[in-house]
């Protein structure tokens, strides 16, 4: 999401030329990669019309789930196949869908829940609050329900480390929660003043595990980027960490190598290398129309335009034209 179309949620507390317009995943993809590694033409993944998509992830076989803004549900696009319906719009006590994450060692998909009215987003179903819902990841049946304690809470976004523990950030809270395996209940597991979401601002966003082993997050308004320190599975430390460059509404983010790829909302992928307190941002690719998140098969991004400003921002009610998932070549 652009800032000027961020006032909404803020408020809550926001083909042609050599394209390939393809449905066939990674055999499109093959298709469309020059001798030299580089993607020769665009490769867009279709989704339905108006399905707003907000947070994509992946598993091993090149499988993409994508979670609906307004839709709600989860889409499933199997290497090769078309956009499919796997989890239910409403399932469980869903709302709108936002963060999703595949986690093919304990075979659950997080789905994070969120009750979108107040921005004029009905999402199906009725329940109220946020939530964070897990599903059979092979079969889609849900498995468990997670309230976020907090009233004011936004569940955003997923991660999950090696000990299967999840952690969820949420947006309107200095809080990121922890899910420990056989847990019933999230635990503030790191809370901070710096995390605090700012006066007409969006906080806590995007949810990383870096390589080594402590976790990353960002912020939305004003754009930010923070190292929390893990020892023990305990959090410590929490570091604000300076960026070679400023970032623009920083959102969605996944494990790299021994770095992470990151999205701004201005429309860059980017990718970020940590060395003591400094980021080094690195733009991958800019242009994209309002991307929202990001995953990864094999050595291509798979980006998301959520083009969200036609749904509760300054295009809301004009047509946003189709939504496309975007390959891009990553840097080796």
């Amino acid at each position: 999401m652009k800032q000027e179309h961020s006032v909404t949620l803020c408020r809550m507390g926001g083909l042609l030329g050599n394209r390939v317009l393809c449905t066939a995943g990674a055999l499109c993809l093959l298709g469309a990669i020059s001798g030299r590694g580089t993607l020769a033409q665009e490769v867009l993944i279709t989704l339905p019309d108006r399905s707003f998509p907000e947070s994509l992830t992946s598993t091993g076989d090149g499988t993409i789930y994508a979670g609906s803004f307004n839709n709600g549900g989860v889409l499933k696009v199997r290497p090769g196949g078309q956009a499919e319906e796997f989890i239910k719009p409403g399932m469980a006590g869903s709302r709108s869908t936002l963060g999703v994450l595949a986690d093919e060692s304990s075979g659950t998909l997080y789905v994070c829940s969120n009750d979108l009215s107040g921005l004029g987003v009905a999402g199906p179903g009725d329940a109220r609050g946020a939530g964070l819902k897990t599903f059979d990841l092979k079969t889609g049946a849900p498995k468990e329900s997670f309230a976020l304690p907090d009233p004011k809470s936004f569940c955003n976004d997923i991660a999950v480390g090696s000990d299967g523990t999840a952690y969820i950030t949420d947006s309107f809270t200095p809080n990121v929660y922890s899910l420990k395996p056989g847990t019933k209940a999230l635990e503030v597991w790191a809370t901070d003043p710096a995390l605090t979401p700012a006066k007409e601002g969006v906080g806590l966003d995007g949810i990383a595990i870096g390589s080594d082993g402590n976790l990353y997050v960002t912020t939305y308004i004003p754009a930010k980027l923070f190292r929390i320190a893990v020892k023990d599975g305990k959090a410590g430390a929490v570091t604000e960490l300076t960026p070679s460059r400023p970032l623009d509404h920083a959102d969605a983010m996944r494990t790299f190598r021994d770095g992470l790829l990151l999205i701004e909302g201005n429309g860059k992928l980017d990718k970020v290398s940590v060395k003591g307190d400094e980021a080094t941002i690195e733009t991958i690719k800019d242009g994209f129309a309002e991307p929202v998140s990001v995953t990864q098969i094999g050595g291509t991004a798979w980006i998301a335009e959520g083009k969200l400003s036609y749904i509760v921002g300054d295009n809301k009610g004009r047509d946003p034209g189709p939504f496309t998932l975007k390959a891009v070549a990553l840097p080796k």
